[in-house]
């Protein structure tokens, strides 16, 4: 093999192979990281919701506080249920964003391929 023809097949190595590789990892991980983001976000939250409801709880302390704990409850069941739905849909719409990016990917590296392979 010479020199030039070294030089070709690492040229398109790399534009089929090792560059759409790298593409697809470096997605991949700016989609975990996002992801993680959320999921961190949602548990600190969820965290500091809980404390704050048995910190209600705990002071508690005659039966006029316990009905007012109670209709607080409610309000604390739409709050989380609120935030529940809206950690849903962001990871879904993270999701689909880097599964769309993936298809667009793919397509790109496939039209490339074709490319390389009908220069021969």
């Amino acid at each position: 093999m010479t020199n030039t023809n070294f030089s070709q097949f690492t040229e398109q190595f790399e534009k089929t192979v090792l560059g759409p590789m790298r593409a697809y990892a470096t997605m991949a991980v700016d989609h975990f990281e996002k992801l993680s983001e959320v999921q961190y976000d949602a548990a600190k939250a969820y965290t500091e919701f809980g404390i704050q409801q048995v910190r209600s709880a705990m002071d508690i302390k005659d039966a006029s506080d316990v009905q007012s704990y109670w209709q607080q409850q409610q309000k604390a069941a739409e709050t989380i249920r609120d935030r529940v739905k809206g950690d849903a849909e962001k990871v879904v719409a993270l999701n689909q964003e880097f599964a769309e990016k993936a298809q667009k990917a793919v397509q790109e590296n496939a039209k490339t391929v074709s490319q390389a392979a009908g220069t021969k």
